[in-house]
């Protein structure tokens, strides 16, 4: 068998919480890092084949790509973390605190947030010949995407920021159910299938994620977008991380802990107890 059933990938899920929960600082900024900079290259490159083919569902159907290298490779996106640290705290596994479980997510949102920062220069650089020439049409589309999704829900006051919070549970729903999908089968095809479809999804839909906005807002500014980071902070990072944090372990692992690791008794049981 080549793929594994929810009862073992659920175990896996506990094991690499813990594992995450407890690994040294430098390593969880460093595989931050990395992870930040993969995924950056590919909103890149999903961009790219929106401008060139004028859908957006093109986009969509290759910024997988990115995902499935950095998870492939062993780095890690906060996103991810935000559903399965906890998980080990939940199984009361030894040495695992809610201090540790916010350190993970501290320094790997760090790393994360530097690698998506490098990244967005470099790419501000490469757009306008070393900011010498006006943002090209893939630049103006940067412009265009972080404009709307900052001042845009800016300028609606609370139903922005609601709108974008709502964003940030969707998105995270579909990506951690992309990094489980990485635990679900024995093959590396198996496993880019699995982790493709659901980040797919959220892409496609234009939902909010936290390490991919850590990238496209700042480079929005690098190329003259009219915004600041007070906006972009208050009416897009903050609620798309609450979000996520919300729509990855309540509306994604908490689920599968509870159904899986923490099976009720079934009718069968019950009846012959």
């Amino acid at each position: 068998m080549n793929d594994l059933k929810p009862a073992e990938f659920v175990q896996t899920m506990i094991d690499i919480g813990e594992a995450k929960v407890k690994t040294s600082a430098r390593d969880l900024v460093l595989r931050g890092i990395m992870a930040g900079i993969i995924l950056s290259i590919a909103v890149v490159v999903a961009i790219t084949a929106i401008v060139q083919t004028g859908v957006g569902v093109v986009g969509a159907l290759v910024f997988p790509v990115g995902f499935c290298i950095l998870s492939l490779m062993g780095y890690d996106l906060v996103t991810g973390m935000f559903g399965l640290a906890p998980l080990a705290k939940f199984e009361q596994r030894a040495g695992v605190s809610w201090g540790r479980v916010f350190r993970c997510w501290g320094l790997v949102g760090l790393g994360n947030l530097i690698g998506s920062l490098l990244v967005a220069y470099l790419i501000a650089l490469s757009l306008t010949a070393n900011f010498s020439i006006a943002p090209n049409a893939i630049a103006q589309k940067f412009i265009a995407a972080s404009t709307a999704r900052s001042a845009g829900f800016e300028q609606l006051g609370f139903d922005g920021w609601i709108t974008c919070f709502v964003r940030g549970i969707l998105c995270n729903l579909m990506v951690c159910l992309g990094v489980i999908g990485n635990m679900t089968a024995r093959t590396v095809a198996g496993k880019i299938a699995a982790m493709w479809l659901p980040i797919f999804i959220f892409f496609a839909l234009v939902f909010e994620h936290t390490v991919v906005n850590m990238f496209l807002f700042p480079l929005g500014m690098m190329l003259g977008a009219d915004f600041g980071i007070a906006t972009w902070l208050n009416f897009n990072l903050i609620p798309t991380i609450l979000g996520n944090i919300v729509g990855g372990l309540v509306f994604t692992c908490i689920p599968l802990y509870l159904t899986h690791a923490k099976t009720a008794p079934s009718l069968d049981s019950k009846t012959h107890a």
